[in-house]
């Protein structure tokens, strides 16, 4: 998008980033939940955000739906919406890393190059890639929501699995198969992730060499 303001300036503040990290004894960073509408997203980032926030670490999720309340209510479901969507999306969890939060992002974010979008305002390990794969099939046997059965009848347009595409990711640093594995399983899958690449310490009562 371009830029439409002028005569603005980027004002550095006195606090860095390391010093907010040394802070929250943690380090800032995105992971961007993407899969089909009942793929599981929204689940697994509740549960991932409260086992860290148990775990006494500062962990914030960002909702596709609850984005759209605020933020984001000025936008529909086109392609130009829903890239927009993203891309405003993908600010405010840049700003969060830079916060030193782990931000939790789970989104439909249908197209790659929206994602790829978001993935370029970051450092490179600052985001975090996680395919939250179901089949259109499953999905729509869980369908919470009931939006596919009101996409099957034409109630609603540009439906992602339905008349809308969803391009996979290619390459995305976490796969989680939710016809494999529980929701439970799959936060914990996240949280080690997290542990191992070093962005919370080690579990308490872990045993130490």
């Amino acid at each position: 998008m371009d830029q439409k303001a002028t005569n603005i300036t980027w004002h550095p503040g006195a606090v860095t980033r390391d010093d907010r990290q040394r802070l929250l004894r943690q380090r800032g960073v995105t992971l961007w939940l993407t899969g089909l509408s009942a793929s599981g997203k929204s689940t697994i980032a509740t549960l991932v955000e409260k086992r860290l926030i148990d775990a006494g670490h500062l962990a914030y999720r960002l909702d596709g739906d609850n984005v759209r309340h605020g933020l984001n209510r000025n936008l529909g479901f086109s392609a130009a919406d829903r890239t927009e969507n993203i891309r405003r999306i993908g600010e405010v969890a840049k700003l969060f890393a830079d916060a030193g939060v782990i931000c939790l992002a789970s989104f439909i974010s249908p197209y790659r190059a929206d994602r790829d979008a978001v993935r370029a305002l970051h450092a490179p390990s600052d985001f975090v890639e996680v395919y939250v794969k179901a089949s259109v099939e499953a999905a729509e046997r869980r369908d919470p929501k009931g939006l596919y059965k009101k996409a099957r009848a034409g109630e609603i347009k540009n439906f992602t699995g339905i008349d809308d595409p969803y391009e996979a990711p290619e390459r995305p640093e976490v796969v989680i198969e939710t016809e494999r594995v529980t929701p439970d399983e799959a936060a914990a899958l996240l949280v080690e992730f997290l542990r191992q690449g070093g962005y919370i310490g080690p579990a308490e009562g872990a045993a130490h060499e």
